[in-house]
């Protein structure tokens, strides 16, 4: 397993990979993190780039995902929305085939794992208003604007 922590022009960014998957991309503040890029977490972070700098809109990145089946069928209905759209958590609980769950949905977009490349940013709330992100609602409003820059 290797971590990698890159900076970019939308802060720093911990990357890990295990047997050259994805496993996990979070937001982190401590460039004094411990350290060990791998050409696996350097695709990533190609990616990453090409991606904040409007040149790519979907990843090609394998990655894994953990959880329950429930997990699973939430986080693939996630990959399936569009760059430059939003959806609300209650949308995604339908396109996930559990339309009561939507709290629960909440939770799963707050610890997904994959930011970025599952968009969770792209999840708001019915009102139209941002909601939560692990990464910081300042980040979700700058990803939301830069999809919509370059959609």
């Amino acid at each position: 397993m290797n971590s990698a922590v890159y900076r970019t022009a939308y802060g720093l960014f911990s990357v890990t990979c295990d047997g050259g998957l994805l496993t996990e991309i979070r937001r982190v503040y401590n460039e004094d993190l411990p350290s060990e890029p791998s050409p696996a977490t350097d695709r990533v972070f190609e990616q990453l780039q090409e991606y904040f700098a409007g040149r790519r809109k979907v990843f090609e990145l394998k990655y894994r995902i953990e959880g329950t089946p429930f997990r699973r069928k939430v986080l693939q209905a996630l990959s399936e929305v569009p760059y430059g759209e939003t959806r609300s958590y209650r949308d995604l609980a339908v396109a996930a085939g559990y339309p009561k769950a939507q709290r629960a949905v909440g939770n799963i977009m707050h610890t997904n794992k994959l930011m970025l490349v599952l968009p969770c940013h792209r999840i708001i709330k019915s009102d139209g208003k941002l909601g939560g992100y692990a990464g910081d609602e300042d980040l979700k409003l700058a990803l939301l604007e830069l999809e919509q820059q370059y959609k």
